[in-house]
């Protein structure tokens, strides 16, 4: 097969939610309705042993939450399907952008008794910006939820997209039965709480078929003829261009933890959803099918098995065949770089590959060269464009609890922001060091990560601050004259940055008007 024909069968997307709107839960279903596990993990379940199988840091675990992007691949009929699994919480928001950069596509996840929530909105803004197609999956139909139209008003008011149900609940709570296939045509119907799939199920391609009352009761049966009458006759034809453009939001209702409408959602998705599409660099627009190979990468995680202390970037193929030990030229560092460990992945569980295309998802062992945002070609000159870091809104100082054991934690910083799991600040004078995060939660990943990976203990103490300011002066006379006057609130980021630390918003503004030479930014590229 060749390089076209591969591309065209690759179909690379992440699943996106609220926090506990059930985005884990659907990510092991597909992976269950794909064939790539025969039993689902329980989330978030302490009576149990098995956990998510996407969800593998032992903190996720304990937590029944999604700290890290996790990523897997299973081949679905002809295609291969790259699936990309985000944290919900908002303290993990920036994982979760980076995240959306090496996607072609996005299932949105909606809990249907919550409706659309802050943290949906904000990914949402993010899919926009990139024009990336989306699809809802509007969960836990099997709770007493809200009125399917009223979730679908909202959808659109709140997330500014136009949607098109493609398929239909069956009742709701108590009284769900199942969904019917707007857009093949069939209604299918489970068995609640099935772990594992059969071949059981009912098939009514036409609503007047007399069987649906067997199935479902009248009542529910007449129901249903009205909401797909009253559907049809509302919402537009669906028009696949529409959705690839990223102005329509096809929408499937369903209950994941049930399997109900999760295939319907899937045999959608493989119809439907974009193959790679070209990436811009900071020079030109890369089509997948060019034969030089490129790739950036997006995520780095280190220890991902605690018993190798290894470190594996996660890069996102773009063009051409990514080949396991050819030479591959480092951007950044103008460095020609080889990697003879290539490994695809299924959550915590790697294998190593011979070759890559675009819209895979591979991971690279590293010792130290690669940071998120690089970029790999076979020669050519330009970074992909990525998603900048931004001005954390929480800053805690480290105060190391071992002293014998201060190289570890200073190799676990090092790494744990090389991952982008918060950013550090070190202190010009005195050396301290300084984490900023987005939420209070990422404090207690790193530092139950830094005593289990690293056996070094630390606490985390406040510190009054209010923004991180990247510096930058065209007159270098005027950036070093402010550097030195405010010298005990200047800091270096960890790639070397100069960073003005402000305690004050009041403080920022003046020192920005005493200071006009000098630019302060609060994203880290500009």
């Amino acid at each position: 097969m060749g390089l076209k024909e591969e591309i065209a069968r690759r179909r690379t997307f992440g699943i996106i939610s609220h926090p506990d709107a059930g985005k884990t839960t659907l990510t092991e279903k597909l992976l269950l309705f794909g064939g790539a596990i025969k039993k689902a993990g329980a989330v978030k379940s302490s009576k149990i042993d098995r956990h998510a199988t996407s969800d593998f840091m032992e903190i996720e675990k304990q937590r029944g939450i999604s700290v890290a992007t996790s990523v897997m691949g299973f081949e679905y009929g002809d295609l291969k399907i790259n699936l990309l699994d985000t944290p919900g919480h908002q303290d993990f928001a920036e994982d979760t952008f980076r995240t959306l950069t090496a996607v072609d596509s996005v299932v949105m996840v909606i809990d249907c008794v919550k409706g659309v929530e802050t943290q949906t909105e904000k990914l949402m803004e993010v899919c926009r910006m990139r024009q990336t197609p989306v699809m809802a999956f509007i969960n836990k139909l099997d709770r007493e939820g809200r009125d399917p139209f009223e979730l679908l008003d909202e959808i659109e008011a709140k997330l500014s997209i136009a949607v098109r149900p493609l398929s239909w609940p069956i009742g709701m709570g108590k009284d769900f039965q199942g969904v019917y296939d707007l857009f093949q045509k069939k209604l299918l119907l489970f068995q609640a709480s099935r772990q594992e799939l059969t071949d059981e199920m009912v098939q009514i391609t036409d609503l007047q078929d007399p069987r649906l009352e067997q199935e479902v009761g009248e009542s529910a049966a007449q129901l249903l003829r009205e909401e797909v009458e009253l559907i049809e006759g509302v919402y537009p034809t669906f028009d696949v261009e529409d959705y690839l453009k990223g102005e329509i939001a096809p929408v499937f209702f369903g209950s994941a933890v049930n399997n109900f409408g999760v295939q319907e959602l899937l045999d959608c998705f493989v119809q439907i959803a974009p193959a790679p599409q070209p990436r811009a660099t900071e020079n030109r627009e890369v089509a997948p099918h060019e034969p030089q190979c490129s790739g950036f990468v997006f995520k780095i995680h280190a220890n991902m098995d605690p018993k190798h202390r290894n470190r594996i970037a996660f890069i996102r193929v773009c063009s051409g065949i990514f080949q396991r030990g050819q030479y591959y030229h480092h951007v950044r560092i103008q460095k020609k770089l080889r990697f003879s460990n290539v490994t695809a992945f299924m959550a915590q569980n790697k294998e190593t590959i011979e070759q890559a295309y675009p819209g895979d998802i591979i991971g690279l062992y590293d010792t130290g060269n690669l940071k998120i945002g690089d970029t790999l070609t076979e020669g050519e000159i330009g970074y992909y464009k990525g998603i900048p870091s931004f001005s954390p809104e929480i800053f805690r100082e480290v105060v190391n609890l071992d002293a014998m054991k201060t190289k570890q934690l200073d190799k676990g910083l090092r790494q744990l922001m090389d991952e982008g799991v918060a950013q550090l600040f070190t202190y010009e004078m005195g050396a301290r060091k300084v984490v900023g995060t987005v939420g209070q939660l990422q404090f207690e990943v790193i530092q139950y990560r830094l005593e289990h990976e690293y056996g070094a203990k630390c606490r985390f103490q406040s510190v009054r601050l209010y923004k991180a300011c990247w510096l930058y002066g065209k007159n270098q006379k005027a950036l070093k004259e402010f550097v030195d006057s405010k010298f005990r609130h200047i800091a270096k980021d960890k790639d070397g940055k100069l960073v003005f630390l402000a305690e004050s918003k009041s403080w920022m503004q003046m020192v920005e008007e005493n200071f006009p030479d000098v630019e302060f930014h609060i994203t880290s590229e500009f």
